[in-house]
């Protein structure tokens, strides 16, 4: 499975969110500029999470985006089904409940499609947003002064 750039940079986008959305909205303008990436393409981004219920948009001066949910209920599987669409690698006729596979009785390769589908879906469901905050953290205080990395 390979994914888009939607994927890869709306992950990065909405981590960069759960970091600094907890005191204040957070911009576009500020996201693409920690992220390097481009202010036009984190808005489509943001209004696919938007849409799918994973952030919030607040009005007016000082205003900007903030997590829809705590960032202990969103997985990684979450973000990435709001941008990328279904994340099965292989489609099989014969997985889904009313495929029309011709070979579906006498076929097995659809239980190796079925496991791979499955085990992808498990682990982006088991990685919490707040998991890859708190890894972010860890490397960007790496060498850094402790007590600049107390939060």
């Amino acid at each position: 499975m390979k994914l888009s750039t939607k994927g890869r940079y709306g992950l990065r986008a909405l981590i960069d969110l759960a970091q600094y959305s907890s005191e204040a909205p957070v911009s576009i303008t500020s996201i693409s500029a920690r992220q390097g990436i481009s202010e036009r393409y984190l808005e489509q981004l943001v209004s696919m999470l938007k849409k799918a219920g994973l952030v919030s948009s607040v009005r007016g001066a000082g205003g900007g985006y903030v997590l829809a949910k705590d960032m202990r209920e969103i997985s990684v599987g979450d973000i990435l089904r709001a941008l990328e669409g279904n994340l099965e690698p292989v489609e099989c006729a014969a997985l889904e409940p009313d495929g029309e596979c011709q070979a579906s009785d006498i076929c097995v390769t659809k239980y190796v499609w079925q496991r791979i589908n499955e085990s992808i879906s498990q682990t982006v469901d088991e990685i919490m947003l707040d998991q890859l905050v708190e890894e972010s953290r860890k490397k960007n205080c790496a060498g850094a002064d402790r007590a600049a990395c107390k939060n």
